[in-house]
């Protein structure tokens, strides 16, 4: 296996009321969200990034798959930071890993690529673009 860190770097939450899992998120760890826009909220926790997204808008990150409704389908997915997300989807490709999507830059400054594995569990790898 090619060298990539095994760090989860950052967990996408989907939620249906983005407002209320942030306000839970302020009032119960005291942080405030490092970046929002309508549909996310990221809070920093020491070394692992929590994405809450609004579950209607999930599409954007796990497409064509969509969020199940609380108590069933994905809920959540796992973030693994690399360095060069290219090189480890073509790594994990020759393992018979399918992708859900991706690779693709995103708006917040990353680029991604999603899979899920055989029981359903969403994990995407994420790349800091530089700038």
């Amino acid at each position: 296996m090619g060298e990539w860190e095994k760090e989860i770097g950052g967990i996408n939450l989907f939620v249906e009321d983005l407002d209320q899992a942030k306000q839970f998120y302020q009032d119960i760890f005291g942080m405030e969200p490092v970046h929002q826009d309508t549909d996310m909220a990221m809070f920093r926790f020491k070394n692992t990034m929590i994405f809450l997204n609004n579950a209607a808008e999930a599409d954007k990150l796990i497409g064509p798959a969509r969020v199940g409704p609380p108590g069933a389908g994905p809920r959540a997915e796992y973030v693994i930071i690399v360095d060069d997300v290219d090189a480890v989807c073509a790594e994990i490709k020759n393992k018979g890993v399918v992708l859900v999507n991706g690779p693709e830059d995103r708006p917040w400054g990353m680029r991604t690529a999603a899979f899920s594995d055989p029981a359903g569990h969403f994990w995407e790898l994420a790349q800091e673009l530089p700038g």
